[in-house]
């Protein structure tokens, strides 16, 4: 995937003020956003392009440039699915250059017969994302002139998969008896763990290799920490690995959160071992961008105007009046996918001889923690989220239950 390191930054940058919003368990993708807005920003103008420039993190004017770039890129991407859909009313007119700067195949039409287009535009998000997310998250009404959407889901298998097992936390918010769905393995790979030390506190990250180039980190953060503290840092580890102590360069002891590092006796000669835990989970979410629109660069266009503020994209006089995003992310002992839909609409994870010391640094993910899924190679985050309930363990029969 070829994709320009400015357009990481910027891309990632959303994903980290997003994450500052993050309160609870969530899932949602500002790589499947964020061109979007770049589209918006070229064809916007007065303190609404300025918005969307500084949303996006560039020129408003090189900003339609990159975001084909970014669609290319996610396209050419091994595990990668993405998408970009336009629908507009047949009495819209929109700029020919604009309209040039999207997909050939993007434009749709938008009927006005609101079952005909819901059942449209619901058919492309679930074909699009291989059925994880079956609606197009965008109200379509009599006054609604234009859908600009995207699509993008990723599915890996890790390299490795985990060991199922029922796991019964002992402590934290997960303890208390409930048997939720566990998976473990054991890796001689020890830099695939490190800890962090941020600004806000410690912080421990776990990189999980899938066979395409796309990764999932799962990070947690101390116990005083918000989830938007511990994502924002699993953000900046993307780019910045300075602050990163490895697991084979960690201290004996407790050197990081969920994380012990020990020295144990054996029968034979060891290398030494990482040990993870973690439970299986599934998010999903829906994100009504409206609510805070400042983070996204839409406080301005989503107010009335005469004369619109997309005088680039068309003649007629347009505003923001719907912008969405339905995500979901399963984390399981084989692998992960995770897909996220957006749409903006614009109106008018027995005794022996022990005669040997190894080292075993154990990572566990017994309370909430957050995760990214990314793209290897480039460090592009491509979905984000917080975990806050894992999966329950489901017994094949009832004679399993002891």
């Amino acid at each position: 995937m070829r994709v320009s390191h400015a357009t990481v930054r910027a891309v990632n940058a959303l994903t980290a003020r997003w994450a500052g919003q993050t309160t609870g368990g969530t899932v949602f993708s500002a790589a499947g956003l964020w061109p979007l807005l770049a589209f918006l920003a070229d064809g916007a103008a007065g303190a609404a392009r300025e918005e969307l420039a500084d949303a996006v993190g560039l020129p408003a004017d090189r900003a339609a440039a990159a975001a084909r770039e970014l669609l290319a890129g996610l396209g050419s991407a091994a595990g990668v699915d993405s998408a970009l859909g336009l629908w507009t009313k047949r009495t819209l007119e929109l700029r020919e250059r604009w309209e040039a700067g999207l997909p050939a195949d993007a434009h749709g039409v938008l009927t006005g017969d609101a079952g005909t287009d819901r059942k449209a535009l619901d058919s492309w998000a679930s074909k699009r994302t291989g059925g994880l997310v079956e609606r197009l998250p965008v109200q379509v009404t009599e006054d609604t002139e234009l859908v600009l959407a995207s699509a993008l889901s990723l599915r890996t298998r890790w390299l490795r998969p985990f060991e199922e097992s029922p796991w019964w936390p002992e402590a934290g918010p997960w303890s208390g008896g409930q048997v939720y769905l566990g998976l473990e393995r054991s890796s001689t790979l020890l830099d695939r763990v490190g800890v962090a030390d941020t600004p806000d506190g410690h912080v421990t990250e776990l990189r999980v290799h899938g066979t395409d180039a796309v990764d999932v980190h799962l990070v947690l953060g101390e116990e005083t920490m918000t989830p938007a503290q511990v994502l924002r840092a699993g953000v900046s580890l993307l780019t910045d690995r300075t602050r990163l102590t490895p697991g084979d360069r960690l201290p004996l002891g407790d050197p990081g959160p969920g994380i012990r590092v020990r020295r144990i006796r054996a029968m034979n000669p060891a290398p030494p071992t990482l040990h993870v835990r973690t439970p299986a989970y599934e998010v999903r979410a829906d994100h009504e961008l409206l609510r805070r629109p400042e983070v996204f660069g839409l406080a301005t266009a989503c107010l009335p105007l005469m004369g619109g503020h997309f005088p680039g994209v068309s003649a007629s006089p347009l505003l923001i009046d719907s912008a969405q995003q339905s995500a979901v992310a399963r984390f399981h002992a084989r692998g992960f996918e995770a897909a996220a839909v957006t749409a903006l609409a614009a109106a008018g994870a027995g005794l022996s001889q022990f005669r040997w010391l190894i080292t075993v640094v154990d990572a566990d993910f017994s309370r909430p923690f957050g995760f990214l899924a990314v793209h290897r190679h480039t460090r592009l985050a491509l979905a984000a989220g917080w975990v806050v309930e894992p999966l329950r363990y489901e017994y094949e029969d009832e004679d399993d239950v002891w």
